[in-house]
């Protein structure tokens, strides 16, 4: 089906088809590259970015960076956000929580976790240093220190953020021996799922500018140390095949036919192999991991989560895994927002600041910021 780019800036549009040329050539050296120039760009706008104090801390062995707005007078416990980037898990952006930040008073203080990125270590260290950080900042005495309300955290994150801080928050509301818990996540349209590479929003947006199918598939490749070769055998299902017994268990937590509304599904059909290759997951197995993939969790995790708000967008290969995460929740008893924008794409709301100021940034973060002030 034909890439429907009417809703992508024309800006963004020639920058990721003039990228797309080389970047099958580049893709080792890509990241290096980005992380510079985002690197450089953080560094910018930090210098302008007053009144929000900006400090860098550790916590736990792992950078955290800190955004205060000023003090409210009149709340002396302050709420706050545990914030974990998205970027494929390889990609450092202060972007998407400075961007938050400085463009609305309204906003609680921001903990802003900095994971170790690929290529420097992959799976399952970026889950292990966004679970280091927040648990240490669950701490009382950390939160005394930040003068926060244990009552009032959320975790919130974008992308390969949102997938990180979904796995660290099954895993904390799962830990009987933490005493604060985080009232809410915010997840960004989060990746939450490497089962099943041709979910309806897949197919639809397999050319999709920002991030195109094989982009993703790439990235989780990166994340779990893989092999490119896979890259063709992952795209098809190979690797959760009726004969891959491994997967079977998981088959029915991530039934699309079930999981979506008539609108999303559309005319789309299960791609669902007899034969598949079962040495895949046990060369990764990580693509069977709820720590990697949290949208395969069982229901008695899902019952424990806290409130949640899933922001997606229509022109999203992700599409699909946020909105199947929301009925689960949602069928495991928990409340749950999903803040679906029918003309927004992937990555949208990093695009607030000349001169990728896009419409589409400004209503995504405003939706996301008007929750997180209404509910936390």
């Amino acid at each position: 089906e034909p890439v429907n780019k009417h809703c992508i800036p024309l800006r963004l549009v020639l920058f990721a088809d003039a990228f797309a040329i080389t970047e099958n050539l580049i893709w080792k050296w890509k990241d290096l590259l980005l992380n510079y120039l985002i690197c450089t760009f953080d560094k910018l706008k930090s210098v302008s970015s007053e009144p929000i104090n900006i400090t860098d801390v550790v916590f736990d062995g792992v950078e955290v960076r800190v955004f205060e707005p000023p003090a409210k007078q009149d709340e002396p416990l302050k709420r706050s956000v545990v914030y974990i980037h998205g970027g494929g898990w390889a990609l450092a952006s202060a972007s998407t929580c400075l961007n938050i930040v400085t463009n609305n008073c309204l906003l609680p203080p921001f903990f802003f976790c900095r994971y170790r990125l690929v290529p420097e270590v992959c799976f399952p260290e970026q889950f292990h240093d966004a679970l280091r950080a927040t648990k240490h900042f669950l701490q009382p005495d950390v939160l005394a220190e930040y003068s926060v309300d244990p009552n009032r955290i959320a975790i919130s994150g974008d992308s390969a953020g949102g997938n990180l801080a979904a796995a660290v928050c099954q895993q904390v509301t799962s830990n009987e021996h933490l005493i604060i818990r985080p009232k809410l996540q915010a997840l960004i349209y989060p990746v939450l799922q490497a089962f099943d590479f041709n979910t309806p929003s897949y197919q639809q947006n397999m050319n999709m500018p920002v991030l195109p199918r094989y982009v993703m598939i790439n990235y989780w490749i990166d994340y779990f140390n893989g092999n490119y070769d896979l890259a063709h055998s992952l795209l098809i299902n190979n690797h959760t095949a009726l004969d891959v017994h491994q997967a079977l268990t998981f088959r029915g937590r991530l039934n699309w036919t079930s999981l979506l509304p008539s609108s999303f599904k559309k005319n789309y059909k299960p791609v669902v192999q007899t034969t598949g290759n079962a040495e895949i997951i046990q060369e990764i197995p990580a693509l069977l991991d709820v720590r990697a993939v949290p949208l395969l969790a069982e229901n008695e995790t899902l019952q424990l989560q806290p409130k949640t708000y899933i922001l997606t967008c229509e022109n999203d290969v992700l599409r699909d895994d946020g909105v199947m995460y929301a009925k689960r929740l949602e069928n495991a008893g928990v409340e749950v927002t999903l803040d679906h924008f029918d003309d927004c794409f992937h990555g949208c709301m990093i695009f607030t600041i000349w001169p990728t100021d896009f419409s589409a940034g400004v209503q995504t973060r405003n939706s996301y910021i008007k929750w997180l002030d209404e509910n936390l």
